[in-house]
């Protein structure tokens, strides 16, 4: 049977602290799923399973399998193996491109195809390949509800072993038949999906807490023993010497050789008092010690709007919006108000992220006052951002820095790193956006390589941030939270109600 195996694997980039130590999985047929923070090593653990990476230490193994075949986080590159798909005659080839609602004809507009059209070319490339092990690293970024239905159909149908790194909660609940989650170093599997496995985690954590609170007790009794062992040790310890034990200078008893030895015997008991105390504090402290407790990681983040020149922030009256040579809206007159809370939604290719470029193009306002953080960031990109975060003065690299723990990360850990995950890419530049008070802020999907726990703070400091936003996001759950105008983009038009 086909089986994956880490056998003590550990894993570190050169120059850097380890990523994984010592992990040890047996996987087989099946979806898997592989959750954690960002940065946490899901990437690196598909990276190993592929065999892209190889161990520090330890071994993978790939039992019965041939063809192994990964779709990347990344969007950016048409790859040979995308182009190898669209151009496929066989009936396999056909069909796939039917279910995922693939055109060959699109793929000469690779460089303007939405991000979304780009992962099911992605998705189905892989695909029609049957693989044994088909390791898939975000598969719904960027997907509207009717691509979303198609990719999670078609990864459901997959027999043979598949990986998948997601945030969606409706795939993790429907895929996997384990969970492994990615938390300091280990990856520990879960039976079940994600919220089966998170409740198990959660309990086991919660279990943690309490006995390392009792064992904490435990050695604050002992604590206390030693501390009351220890003052009757020195009390004996003035008898032996005589000025405790004789009362007064008449007192011949107390200058007796049986006082004397029974002093030396009190003293001596005391003594082998403490050294006992000694051993039960040590054995309660190693015992405490020995039970780790998980350390939660972000906090509420807090985005605070700076002060709107004026009532209409942006205004774009324009007779075509296209995307290359494809028009994508026409006679569009809109505005966003210092207030306004608009989610723009269309499927995918309809146009959102263009239209998002022509509102940012036609800001008047000063730079800073305006953030717009885009659907994908390059690896160029991602260099960039680190490089701009390096630069700025202590105070300001410090509270980009809060904001960016408040999300979850390690900030150092990420500037720390030639080419950051791109879920610690993207809190990066939401923390460098957030914290220079803008007046607008405009997302592209920015729930995109975020992990859940990042999602949900994310969506309360949206929703407590007083300046105007216009947010592009197929996520039904924070759209509708955070919105209360809706900007409609498709064939050709865009409706505001």
């Amino acid at each position: 049977m086909q089986s994956l195996i880490f056998d003590r694997v550990s894993f570190a980039y050169a120059g850097g602290d380890e990523i994984l130590r010592d992990v040890s999985l047996a996987l087989t047929p099946g979806w898997t799923a592989i959750v954690g923070d960002n940065g946490a090593g899901k990437s690196t653990l598909l990276a190993l399973a592929a065999g892209a990476l190889t161990p520090t230490a330890g071994h993978v193994r790939r039992h019965a399998m041939g063809c192994v075949a990964v779709v990347p986080q990344r969007v950016d590159a048409l790859d040979a193996a995308v182009r190898g798909f669209a151009e496929a005659d066989d009936a396999d080839a056909a069909r796939w491109r039917a279910r995922l609602g693939l055109a060959p004809e699109a793929l000469g507009r690779w460089a303007v195809l939405s991000p979304g059209e780009r992962k099911r070319w992605q998705l189905g490339a892989a695909l029609a390949r049957e693989p044994d092990l088909l390791i898939v690293d975000e598969p719904t970024n960027h997907l509207d509800a009717e691509a979303l239905a198609r990719s999670v159909d078609a990864l459901a149908g997959f027999r043979g072993l598949g990986l998948v790194v997601s945030h969606d909660r409706g795939l993790l609940a429907r895929l996997p038949a384990v969970t492994v989650r990615v938390h300091g170093g280990q990856a520990t599997p879960w039976a079940g999906g994600y919220d089966d496995a998170r409740a198990a985690w959660t309990a086991a954590a919660a279990a943690a807490h309490a006995r390392r609170a009792a064992l904490g007790a435990t050695r604050r009794l002992e604590e206390r023993r030693l501390h009351q062992a220890r003052t009757r040790e020195q009390a004996a310890a003035r008898a032996v010497g005589g000025s405790a034990r004789i009362k007064d200078r008449h007192d011949a008893d107390g200058r007796s050789m049986g006082r004397k030895n029974l002093a030396s015997w009190a003293a001596a008991a005391a003594g082998r008092a403490v050294d006992r105390a000694h051993g039960r504090l040590a054995t309660a402290q190693a015992a405490e010690a020995a039970v780790v407790v998980e350390r939660a990681r972000g906090a509420p983040v807090q985005v605070v709007a700076g002060a709107a020149a004026r009532r209409w922030l942006v205004q774009l009256d324009a007779p075509i919006v296209c995307a290359g040579d494809r028009v994508v809206a026409r006679d569009v007159r809109v505005a966003v108000a210092r207030d306004d809370r608009i989610w723009l939604r269309g499927g995918n290719g309809s146009g959102k992220s263009t239209l998002l470029a022509a509102l940012a193009a036609a800001w008047t306002l000063p730079a800073e006052a305006l953030v717009v953080l885009p659907q994908e960031l390059t690896a160029d990109a991602c260099v960039a951002l680190g490089a701009a975060v390096r630069r700025l003065d202590r105070a300001a690299r410090g509270q980009v820095g809060q904001l960016a723990a408040a999300l979850g990360i390690d900030p150092a850990r990420a500037l720390g790193s030639a080419l950051p995950s791109p879920g610690e890419a993207r809190k990066l530049a939401l923390a460098l956006g957030l914290a220079r008070r803008p007046a607008l802020v405009m997302l592209d999907e920015p729930t995109n390589h975020l992990d859940l726990p990042s999602i949900e703070r994310l969506e309360v400091a949206l929703a407590a941030y007083t300046g105007a936003l216009v947010l592009v996001s197929h996520d039904e759950r924070l759209g509708a939270a955070l919105a209360t105008t809706t900007w409609e983009l498709g064939r050709g038009q865009l409706r505001v109600r």
